[in-house]
């Protein structure tokens, strides 16, 4: 029996040091990933306090947390398993799929652009779409938009996840996916809550008697709205540069590399012009020519939901 009991320590022992051993591999490699999609990440936070800019004060939380809420969702109730089912079973649909995406990213991106030239047209192009302007339905309008739109870029971080894990078994991808989709949830909209928030911590600070945190707090009121409309405009440049980027690479993917080597060039011409900082011109040329790409192809995407808008609602109920 002594012995019995031995050997059954033993094996609960091995089953505990494999476990442990798990555990750090699915925190090294979650961290490793987590580092890989940090420029979707970035994206991602810069992109999401432009829904809550118009609307009131008083709903900017509860709008983040709805879309918090939303963005967990999308990761661990979507785009978990269907990562990890279309990762085994049909690894040839990932890119189309990511390329659709990118696709209603260059929609959203060009649609902001056209508020700002053409707020009228925009207007009614908004309302063809909603079939609707009412406040409350605006509200759960936004949330759905910010929902969709972190669809997208949450699928680019699981797929950029995803990739890195592949040679992992199914468990330790799974864990690792969970684990990138709730640190980094929490990351980016614990950010956006504090961002669109920071005014009214300003305000709190310029009512004290101390004159530092008094000053403080009166830069924050003053600045923190020219921030959020920056932020906003920095959002819409993300949308379009992460949507062009992902048609361009996913026509690469499928084949068609003119593209590609076309933004390659041009980017590479520019750098070698200038000749400073070379790396960081290459950079910021490339995101100029995707964005710009995702600016022509998200115009025609408007002009054809303008035309299809009409049509579709003939069929919705009580139409």
């Amino acid at each position: 029996m002594a012995t019995g009991l031995i050997a059954l320590l033993d094996d609960v022992a091995a089953i505990a040091k494999l476990a442990a051993t798990s555990l750090d591999d699915v925190a090294a490699q979650t961290a490793k990933a987590g580092t890989k999609a940090a420029g979707v990440v970035i994206d991602d936070a810069a992109v999401t306090p432009r829904y809550v800019v118009g609307l009131s004060p008083a709903r900017e939380l509860p709008i983040i947390g709805k879309i918090a809420l939303g963005s967990l969702k999308n990761k661990l109730i979507f785009l978990l398993p269907a990562g990890l089912f279309l990762g085994y079973f049909a690894p040839w649909s990932i890119t189309p799929l990511l390329m659709l995406g990118g696709l209603y990213l260059c929609y959203e991106g060009a649609e902001k652009i056209y508020e700002i030239v053409m707020p009228h047209d925009a207007h009614e192009h908004e309302a063809a779409v909603s079939g609707t302007v009412d406040p409350v339905a605006l509200e759960n309008q936004k949330v759905s938009g910010a929902i969709r739109t972190d669809f997208i870029l949450s699928a680019e971080i699981m797929a950029l996840t995803l990739a890195n894990v592949s040679q992992s078994n199914i468990y330790t991808q799974a864990a690792v996916l969970a684990a990138v989709g709730i640190l980094i949830t929490v990351a980016v909209y614990g950010v956006v809550a504090l961002i669109v928030k920071a005014d009214d911590v300003g305000l709190a600070l310029a009512r004290t008697s101390l004159g530092v945190l008094r000053l403080v707090g009166r830069g924050l009121v003053a600045g923190v709205p020219i921030f959020l409309k920056v932020l906003a405009m920095v959002g819409t440049a993300a949308m379009l540069w992460v949507g062009g980027s992902i048609l361009v690479h996913g026509l690469a993917e499928l084949g068609f590399h003119g593209p590609e080597h076309l933004i390659e060039d041009f980017a590479t011409t520019v750098s070698s012009l200038l000749g400073y900082l070379p790396e960081v011109l290459h950079w910021f040329a490339t995101s100029a020519a995707q964005a710009l790409l995702g600016i022509v192809i998200g115009g025609f995407v408007i002009v054809l939901v303008q035309f299809a808008a009409p049509i579709i609602r003939r069929f919705k109920p009580g139409h």
